[in-house]
């Protein structure tokens, strides 16, 4: 294989993965919201002015869920497909992949509270005190 062919490959795989992310965005409800939950948080990234370290935690999270989100879905769809009818194994398998985008949601949740909390202190105290 010549390096044309490895390049017109490699653009090609891009042009299916950006169809994918935008299969995604189109028909997925759960990466609609997490897209828009994705926009507030980047919202409150430029207001806040947080540091390049709490930038890279932020899109680190933001990508981990929406990957998450991604894979959920495909596997749903693969043993919707495999196995349409309600089956106890395929319940198993879709609560499985669930749970992952669950952990991944859980995590991104505690990066954000480590960042914004700080900005919402003096919010925040006056409650407690």
């Amino acid at each position: 294989m010549g390096f044309k062919q490895f390049i017109k490959g490699r653009l090609k795989g891009c042009v299916y993965a950006f169809n994918g992310a935008a299969t995604l965005i189109k028909t997925e409800p759960s990466i609609q919201v997490q897209i828009f939950l994705s926009i507030i948080v980047t919202a409150m990234g430029f207001y806040f002015q947080i540091t390049t370290t709490q930038w890279m935690f932020q899109c680190f999270a933001i990508g981990l869920v929406l990957t998450a989100e991604g894979i959920n879905s495909a596997i749903e769809a693969v043993a919707d497909f495999i196995h349409p009818d309600f089956h106890v194994k395929i319940g198993h398998i879709k609560d499985i992949a669930a749970g992952a985008v669950f952990f991944a949601a859980v995590i991104a949740t505690i990066i954000g509270l480590i960042i914004y909390i700080p900005y919402f202190q003096d919010l925040i105290q006056p409650l407690f005190a």
